[in-house]
């Protein structure tokens, strides 16, 4: 199988990382903002249910509606120099520096730093998760996944003005979308059918968000932070059930080339997502604090548990929900190990790091 963005890849002792350092490329990939994506439009003539599961998940969907200009308390403070999140694994920079010597204030501010970075990315993901979603209203065969689908895209609008305030008002910074990002949403958008574009972002993207929003709702100790993660969490939960309940009809369904077709376009997007390593991340913040953005990642692949903590936001959600759909087998399941997107950890807990693929 060939991998995606294989120009942007090299070796780092024997992991195989995914590396954009081309400033004229990466800005290319940010003026295409005109996606060429195929869509066909599909009408039903019954307006009644046909999946009663789907039919109960839009009214859950409907009864949590919320409003992110009013119902979340935005005087709350949230003071650049006091930690938000726990100074022992607060950031991947963070935990770099303090090996290295540096004092608690240049270790907070790079916690800031990336952990701006970070929900930056999610800010251009749930615009992606917007986007797509519209396409499912189109392109979807059933009533209930249109009626659905159509929920979806104003809890995508209301994560994408919510992310954005919290970026603008108490960070005060958005950072660009890194590149690997953008190629991987631009696959999903782009995606020839309905089923691979339900699989790419209701399985696979909005599983890792639920996951990395999960473990920073944990570790947070700030309530705006917090309360907003829960609700949009909460959101977020439905959107990766819609797709499980859709993908598991279509699993029931599917030829055996279907079932190969959905199972390594899984491993593609993930595989690239993890082979990224946060490098993305570290060419844009690692130069500020005097670190090589190489070194960093060779610190982390040191450590012992690096295979544990780096599956950590893949087994949260999505490989388990992959695994049920029958979609992880003894075909692929060797290689999400070797890679560290596989496990043996099972379900969330208090943790210590933040996730080094997100």
């Amino acid at each position: 199988m060939e991998k995606l963005m294989p120009g942007q890849r090299r070796m780092i002792e024997d992991f195989e990382i995914l590396e954009h350092v081309d400033e004229g490329q990466i800005a290319a990939l940010r003026r295409h903002v005109d996606v060429d994506v195929p869509l066909n439009l599909h009408w039903t003539w019954e307006y009644g249910s046909e999946v009663s599961e789907l039919r109960e998940l839009y009214e859950r969907g409907k009864r949590a509606q919320w409003n992110a200009e009013t119902d979340l308390d935005w005087s709350t403070p949230m003071p650049r120099e006091e930690w938000f999140l726990p100074k022992e694994g607060a950031s991947l920079l963070a935990g770099v520096l303090a090996t290295v010597g540096a004092d608690d204030d240049t270790c907070r501010e790079a916690a800031w730093d990336e952990f701006a970075h970070t929900m930056s990315q999610l800010l251009h993901g749930e615009q992606a998760a917007l986007q797509l979603c519209g396409q499912l209203t189109n392109a979807c065969p059933t009533m209930d996944q249109k009626w659905y689908a159509g929920s979806q895209v104003i809890d995508e609008v209301r994560h994408v003005e919510v992310i954005s305030k919290f970026l603008s008002r108490k960070m005060g910074v958005l950072y660009p979308i890194s590149p690997t990002i953008k190629v991987l949403l631009d696959k999903l958008l782009e995606a020839r059918t309905w089923k691979l574009k339900t699989l790419g972002m209701q399985c696979l993207f909005e599983g890792v968000a639920v996951g990395i929003f999960d473990i920073i709702k944990q570790l947070t100790t700030n309530p705006l932070l917090k309360e907003m993660l829960r609700r949009v969490e909460l959101d977020e939960s439905r959107h990766a059930a819609f797709g499980i309940l859709t993908m598991r009809r279509l699993v029931q369904d599917a030829t055996p080339e279907e079932m190969v077709e959905f199972e390594e376009f899984a491993f593609e997007v993930l595989e690239a997502l993890n082979a990224n390593q946060q490098l993305d991340m570290l060419h844009d913040l690692a130069p500020k604090y005097g670190l090589d953005p190489e070194a960093c990642v060779r610190v982390v692949h040191s450590l012992p548990n690096w295979q544990d903590l780096n599956s950590e936001v893949y087994m949260h959600t999505v490989i388990p929900n992959l695994s049920r759909l029958g979609l992880v087998t003894e075909r692929t399941e060797e290689r999400y190990r070797k890679l560290g997107i596989m496990s043996d950890i099972r379900g969330v807990g208090p943790r210590s790091t933040l996730p080094l693929s997100a």
